[in-house]
């Protein structure tokens, strides 16, 4: 990412109480169309200890600069659309709040590792089209009709995967990961728990198909075990366990072609 450019102190529309808590919060602001780099602007938010920095974020936007962009809708970290890197880490902006970086300034970026959009929005375009080439949805080991009724899965079975069903798509891992940055290529945790979600669904009978993903160039052995995509996962997923159980499995597979015409993956 190119360093910001130049920065600016904004004063709002209205003015604040003596003793109203203040802090600042420095934005990261691009559009490509008109900048040549992004730049920094500084606000001063008038703000409660419960106000999130995505709160303060929509201060901004409503006092300061209408043409602030960022992704938001739930408000909740479940639907993983407000990402930023808050003082250089991802975070969910809606669950960090302002009130633990008082009375020092926040600095809130755009994800690391994808293309501005605008401001503090990113291209996700190509994190789509990881998810989309692991196959994330159950393909069917035998079709069954309506008459035979539902796929019987136990209690086991479900609890093989569970941990891997709770990310949000909210990218935090791909900003944390160095492999992403390095190698724009690399499928990446996310996808990679995501895929061994369906690999590891008794009802699935299509694992063999995608380690061929996972074992290849993009795939799992890009990854040199950082761990940092496990620490900032807001749901817990450990996403580089997932990566390090799909290397076990992929080293597996490649040993057991040795021994079996039709290949290890089952």
């Amino acid at each position: 990412m190119v360093l910001p450019a130049k920065k600016q102190t904004r004063k709002g529309k209205h003015p604040m109480s003596e003793t109203q808590k203040v802090i600042e919060i420095e934005v990261l602001r691009y559009l490509p169309e008109s900048d040549q780099a992004p730049h920094s602007e500084v606000y001063k938010v008038p703000f409660t200890d419960d106000m999130s920095v995505l709160q303060g974020a929509q201060y901004i936007k409503d006092n300061f600069d209408g043409s602030l962009t960022f992704r938001w809708s739930c408000r909740m970290a479940i639907c993983g659309s407000c990402g930023m890197m808050i003082n250089g880490i991802p975070k969910l902006s809606c669950e960090t709040f302002l009130r633990d970086y008082y009375p020092n300034r926040i600095t809130i970026e755009a994800l690391a590792n994808f293309p501005i959009e605008k401001d503090l929005v990113v291209d996700l375009s190509g994190f789509i089209e990881k998810l989309e080439s692991i196959k994330p949805y159950i393909i069917p080991k035998e079709p069954r009709t309506l008459e035979q009724g539902e796929y019987i899965q136990s209690p086991a079975q479900f609890s093989q995967y569970i941990q891997f069903t709770s990310c949000i798509n909210c990218t935090l891992c791909y900003a944390a990961c160095p492999q992403v940055g390095l190698n724009p290529d690399f499928i990446g945790p996310a996808a990679i728990a995501l895929l061994h979600r369906y690999n590891m669904d008794s009802r699935d009978g299509a694992s063999a198909e995608r380690m061929e993903l996972v074992a290849s160039e993009e795939g799992v052995y890009n990854c040199s075990a950082v761990g940092y995509c496990s620490e900032v996962c807001p749901k817990h997923v450990d996403p580089g366990n997932a990566v390090n159980i799909s290397k076990i499995n992929a080293a597996k597979d490649y040993f057991l072609r040795f021994l079996s015409p039709k290949g290890g993956s089952k």
